[in-house]
């Protein structure tokens, strides 16, 4: 799944239950106080009611234990009365009894037990039940994943106007999951979630004003959906929001501005506006420059992970930086992290740490591999000093027509036509034919 749905598709398990619904049938002193949220006197009246197999009064104790409505939290006693509400066929309890099986509250985690009343809730049309099935079909818990299976649940729950599934379904269009791609139909889901306030949707809203995905590309609309989502603490719309000023896409250029939700995001741990803050720091755009400042925000963004993070250490102790000495065994830890992801630039600096004997033992045959890798993910670098060593059989088996063929694609990447064409002084008519068709028929790999 791409970073877009970095967040993931919620099932809303817990808010289902956020607020005691109670639904009058007839009026008793249970529901009189749980009206009032008098929770202190509503417990013996419920308790009452329950004990004489009342499932409504049964579901209402087990939202008060649940939840520690003036009594002590206490999920398996939750369990005990949604499950004997439950049987009852009381739709609303098994709904909640199909979030403590999911969650492993007040009983072992099952999946299947959760599926099993989850389903029973949402035959019954209970909205979050619905979307909390359609989760478990997408992400194959308790059952076989099926797509189609998951797509048709949120659809009965967004038909409800649930916004946890109309942003679900809105996932389903964007990336072809259950129906065919279709980016009109997931913005008309994102949408209605996002015209709910549901914090994801309005993101994802913004995202496709960014990308011009089913709309019309507009960076103001974008920053406008955006904000809406980082004002409610969403690190991954803050840190959009400090691209966007950083660069002025939608507003005017502030560089200062872009701090402030860098940090804001990075203080909630997301690693992307970690690097970035960091970048920030160490060019001192929006702060005065602080290379140690900058280092420390980067590795924190590198110790989650952050492939683009982990790059920049390895440059960073390559060269030295700030309070950082050269290491280049330390620059191999870290480019190393970042090849194991498939990092074109890592592999590149890594390949050349092989090609000069830093940090490791020169090595030119492992130098070809690593320019390999990040060549046939169109880096030009690499495809130039690929090109060069295949000219020269250097670390690899000499091949006029492939180093002919990279050196193409580095020179259709900015870099000189000079050394292609002093291959070509090598080479037969026939064989710079073949290379020219080979460089047009290549394509990059991810």
């Amino acid at each position: 799944m791409s970073n877009l749905m970095k967040g993931g598709l919620i099932s809303g398990l817990l808010l289902a239950a956020l607020f005691l619904t109670i639904y009058l049938l007839r009026t008793d002193e249970c529901n009189e106080h749980l009206l009032k949220r008098e929770f202190q006197l509503a417990l013996p009246a419920c308790k009452k009611n329950a004990d004489q197999g009342d499932a409504r009064a049964q579901f209402n104790l087990g939202v008060i234990y649940d939840f520690g409505y003036s009594v002590t939290q206490d999920y398996n006693k939750a369990v005990k009365w949604y499950s004997k509400a439950a049987e009852q066929g009381y739709a609303r309890a098994q709904s909640n009894l199909g979030i403590m099986y999911e969650k492993g509250f007040g009983v072992t985690q099952d999946y299947n037990e959760a599926v099993k009343w989850y389903r029973k809730a949402a035959e019954q049309g209970i909205s979050e039940s619905q979307n909390n099935l359609g989760a478990l079909y997408h992400n194959g818990f308790g059952v076989t994943q099926d797509y189609n299976e998951a797509v048709k649940w949120y659809r009965k729950a967004a038909d409800q106007k649930l916004a946890r599934a109309q942003y679900n379904l809105g996932v389903m269009y964007q990336e072809g999951q259950g129906v065919s791609k279709d980016y009109n139909k997931a913005v008309i889901w994102y949408r209605k979630a996002a015209d709910q306030g549901h914090t994801r949707g309005q993101y994802n809203f913004g995202v496709m004003y960014y990308k011009g995905h089913g709309v019309t590309q507009s960076y103001i609309k974008a920053f406008k959906w955006y904000k809406k989502a980082a004002d409610k603490g969403y690190p991954q719309a803050q840190n959009n929001l400090g691209v966007m000023y950083r660069e002025g896409q939608g507003v005017t250029q502030n560089h200062a501005e872009a701090v402030e939700w860098f940090r804001a995001a990075a203080d909630l741990g997301y690693a992307d506006a970690q690097y970035s803050l960091g970048s920030m720091y160490g060019e001192g755009h929006g702060v005065t420059q602080d290379h140690n400042v900058a280092y420390n925000w980067i590795r924190k963004a590198a110790d989650q992970g952050y492939a683009r993070a982990q790059y920049s250490l390895g440059i960073m102790y390559t060269n030295g930086f700030g309070d950082v000495n050269k290491d280049y065994n330390e620059a191999i830890k870290w480019y190393r992290k970042a090849v194991e992801q498939g990092f074109a630039e890592a592999q590149f600096n890594m390949g050349m740490m092989y090609l000069n004997g830093r940090g490791v033992i020169k090595n030119d045959t492992m130098a070809v591999g690593l320019f390999w890798h990040a060549a046939n993910q169109g880096y030009a670098k690499a495809q130039y000093n690929l090109g060069i060593m295949r000219a020269n059989g250097q670390g690899v088996a000499g091949d006029y027509i492939q180093a002919y063929m990279w050196l193409n694609l580095a020179s259709n990447n900015g870099f000189s036509v000079e050394a292609r064409d002093e291959v070509a002084k090598r080479m037969t008519p026939v064989q710079i034919l073949k290379a020219q068709e080979l460089a047009k028929e290549w394509k990059p790999k991810k």
